[in-house]
């Protein structure tokens, strides 16, 4: 397969679809079409007019590689839908990642890491079918898979990280029950306590008792806001904790005794998790033993005796 061909090939593919993508966004969508027949109210400053004229002139450079991108990105999306994660799924680790985008945005980031990906598989392909001469299809083969693979990376990405903050919340989790205790039972009431430990400790945790309070100063009641904090957060320790501080709140219970009971059983938790952590641990330890040095062993145990026959005579 010859290089010169195949960078001729990526370059009309690349061509037509760009050809294909201007035909897209030149279609008029359903709100262009219903504009003409809506009346609307005409402009009561000239500024606005302006802003008008700036709107329908002409396209800067931005605004046209946006318009040529959209349609590409909207169809890729479509496709990685039913390839990789559902959208409720991205959505529901997404929540528990700070300062991070919608869907779509995500969307966005696995067509660029498909991108990437296409373009490793293509830098590998030509190579190896200028040395070994292989054919089209293994190439367009290797090429797909590096797409395929870049967005399938990047939902694993992103499952990696949302651990990584579960095990984090997890782990602050039991100071910051203990905290809760402490400031409930001096006196403090539960918005207040919310707001003090929030601004005392630092973490995963702490930020996701910031969204709590900003949830009750929002509009909702503590108990609401605390539903949503153990929804969000998908965990079930942190569950437990905010079922049972928000039904303490509806009934009336001793606040205080029941956030130190949820401490503890966060504290107890939390041991349950490092001895299963070390028995998995400890069993992931004995694979290099079992695999590695036992077959080696019994290797040198038996090549003496082995060496020293004479399996060629009868």
């Amino acid at each position: 397969m010859n290089p010169v061909g195949a960078l001729v090939g990526a370059g009309l593919a690349a061509g037509i679809l760009l050809v294909v993508s201007a035909w897209r966004a030149s279609r008029p969508t359903l709100v262009d079409r219903v504009a003409p027949y809506v009346g609307s109210r005409p402009a009561t400053s000239s500024l606005l007019a302006t802003v008008d004229v700036a709107r329908t002139g002409s396209r800067s450079g931005a605004s046209l590689a946006r318009a040529l991108v959209t349609p590409v990105v909207t169809d890729l999306s479509r496709v990685l839908e039913h390839l990789g994660s559902s959208s409720a799924s991205i959505r529901a680790r997404l929540a528990l990642l700070p300062g991070r985008g919608g869907v779509e945005g995500f969307r966005v980031e696995q067509v660029l890491w498909a991108a990437a990906g296409l373009l490793l598989g293509l830098l590998l392909a030509v190579p190896l079918a200028a040395a070994r001469g292989l054919q089209p299809l293994p190439v367009a083969a290797l090429v797909l898979l590096g797409g395929v693979g870049g967005a399938l990376l990047r939902d694993w990405f992103l499952t990696r990280q949302v651990r990584s903050r579960e095990r984090r919340i997890v782990a602050e989790f039991p100071t910051v029950a203990e905290l809760l205790a402490l400031a409930v039972g001096a006196g403090e009431s539960p918005v207040a306590a919310l707001d003090r430990v929030a601004r005392t400790v630092h973490g995963a945790m702490a930020f996701e008792l910031q969204r709590t309070l900003a949830d009750v100063r929002a509009g909702a009641t503590v108990a609401q806001a605390l539903t949503a904090l153990g929804r969000r957060s998908n965990l079930a320790v942190v569950s437990r904790f905010a079922d049972g501080v928000a039904i303490a709140i509806e009934r009336g219970s001793p606040l205080a005794d029941v956030l130190r009971a949820q401490a503890a059983d966060a504290r107890d938790a939390a041991k349950r998790e490092l001895m299963e952590s070390g028995g998995r641990r400890e069993i992931a330890m004995l694979t290099p033993v079992v695999f590695l040095l036992l077959p080696l062993t019994v290797a040198f145990a038996l090549f003496p005796g082995i060496s020293v026959l004479d399996l060629g005579t009868p």
